[in-house]
């Protein structure tokens, strides 16, 4: 076997520590975005907070761009800084960099962080609503069990019930299984263990621990002590005991023949079944609420009539170097002291740069969508153009991945509301005159239809389709299935009412 020396020539890419950091960023969110910061304050010395009206040149480059390419400063004295800031940040910069700096990235800045949801702003949050624990509907019901007086065999057995209990107050093991699990031991009759879930039945909410939809609703209607409504309230226990089909079907016509009512009689009862809950414990512990805060801000210009696009200034708080900190960085100096002050000084330049390519981006590509849904933003739903990634991608001389990094959980405020950057982009389906319609303005056709539609005779997806054709979109029945399924709009047969 012979050694000989080679030479290759080839391309690779090298993901770099500072190209790692700027995709990890701009692939963050408002709130986790804030988390980083909070953390990397914490463990560089060399990053500050500035003061809440001072301007930070190096993470507001561009505050704000007009649709019509034209750049708005925020302020007017941006051109013009003032000389506290300048002196601020006037430390020698240039000698600094004028050697190379040896960190080592993962001793000093590791790559992976918890993202959490929490803000910035964290610990000036009130106390109670940070350490408070939502109730559930089992701690609800064991409250009200504690106040109920009853014996202790019917108390295990009450407890017993809660817990098979689930989130919207349904009883999800038989009776019978309760009923055995207790029998073997003391004996207790199928009679007792039925004495205490009616007795349960009666907590709030009430018609918890209901097995059927049926035992719910009239657990719920034997509430009403309405004289005036005494035969309303027969007539709708009738309909939910017999025919609870049939109303489901909204087959009113079978309904009436059955149940021998007029009408106005049905009508009537339909309308006090309407008022009832069907998951009653879910009102006890509803799902977290998550708050959404747009990265960026449009508003329109009344004198010009342009859209202005800039970043929401709260979205992450203004960070800079500390100069004094940065002042102790000597050339030819190495000693650990040194060494650690220029390692964080290093990482800081980078982390301040990944942040001001992340809202150069963002501003980037929140324009050109603007500039794209302008029909919109001036008109609502049905003015939405078709847009895909590859078409901001080429506008903005990035990959198609960049983009979709950019638009996922970034909002925008818009005087329509706010929405997800993704929201901007749809499919298309081409229309009788060779043009195209947005699938996101078919769906707000769509929704439009239905709202205007007849109750007693409601459009069924194959008119909607023939109703669209007639406007020059061709779209077929089982996309408008699609679409109606998507608007959690039921089918024609559901939404049909008597009135």
């Amino acid at each position: 076997m012979k050694l000989s020396l080679q030479l290759k020539l080839g391309q690779q890419l090298t993901m770099t520590p500072q190209l790692q950091q700027a995709i990890r960023l701009l692939q963050l969110s408002t709130l986790d975005l804030q988390q980083e910061i909070h953390q990397v304050l914490e463990s560089n010395p060399m990053l500050e907070l500035a003061e809440p009206n001072e301007e930070v040149e190096t993470l507001r480059p561009q505050n704000s761009t007009s649709t019509n390419g034209e750049q708005q400063p925020a302020n007017s004295d941006d051109s013009q800084p003032p000389a506290a800031a300048n002196e601020e940040t006037s430390w020698d910069e240039q000698s600094v960099s004028d050697y190379a700096v040896d960190n080592n990235w993962d001793d000093n800045f590791p790559t992976n962080y918890a993202n959490s949801g929490g803000s910035f702003e964290s610990d000036s949050m009130d106390f109670e609503s940070r350490n408070s624990v939502e109730e559930t509907l089992q701690d609800h019901l064991y409250w009200q069990l504690n106040l109920t007086p009853m014996s202790e065999l019917d108390r295990a057995v009450a407890m017993a019930i809660i817990d098979a209990i689930d989130t919207n107050g349904m009883l999800t093991v038989d009776v019978e299984s309760i009923h055995s699990s207790f029998a073997e031991d003391l004996g207790i009759e199928l009679d007792e263990i039925l004495a205490v879930l009616h007795r349960i039945q009666q907590f709030d909410p009430v018609g918890v621990g209901y097995r059927d939809l049926a035992e719910c609703l009239l657990i719920q209607l034997n509430q009403f002590n309405d004289p005036a409504q005494a035969h309303v309230i027969r007539n709708a226990k009738l309909i939910i005991s017999e025919h609870l089909v049939l109303l489901g079907h909204r087959d009113y016509a079978q309904l009436m023949r059955r149940t021998r009512l007029k009408e106005a009689d049905l009508q009537e009862a339909i309308v006090i079944i309407e008022s009832l809950d069907p998951r009653p414990g879910s009102n006890i512990a509803p799902p977290s609420t998550s708050y959404v805060v747009p990265d960026v801000i449009v508003s329109k210009n009344p004198d010009t009539g342009n859209w202005k696009v800039e970043l929401n200034p709260e979205t992450a708080p203004k960070i800079r170097i500390n100069s004094n900190y940065a002042s102790l960085v000597k050339r030819a100096d190495s000693s650990d002291g040194n060494n650690y002050l220029r390692d964080n000084l290093q990482e800081a330049r980078w982390f301040l740069k990944s942040l001001q390519s992340r809202n150069e981006t963002l501003m980037k590509v929140a324009t050109r969508i603007v500039e794209h849904q302008k029909g919109f933003l001036e008109y609502g739903e049905e003015a939405m153009t078709p847009l895909v990634l590859r078409d901001i991608a080429e506008a903005v001389s990035m990959h198609e991945s960049t983009i979709s990094r950019v638009t996922t959980q970034k909002y925008m405020h818009t005087p329509k509301g706010i929405f997800e950057l993704k929201y901007f982009f749809s499919s298309h389906v081409s229309t009788s005159g060779g043009g195209e319609c947005s699938s996101t303005a078919i769906r707000a056709i769509i929704k439009k239809l239905v709202a205007a539609e007849n109750v007693r005779k409601p459009l069924s997806d194959i008119k909607i389709a023939e109703l669209l054709e007639e406007k020059g979109i061709n779209v077929a029945r089982r996309t408008i299935a699609k679409y109606r399924e998507s608007l959690s709009i039921a089918p024609s047969n559901e939404r049909k009412r008597l009135t």
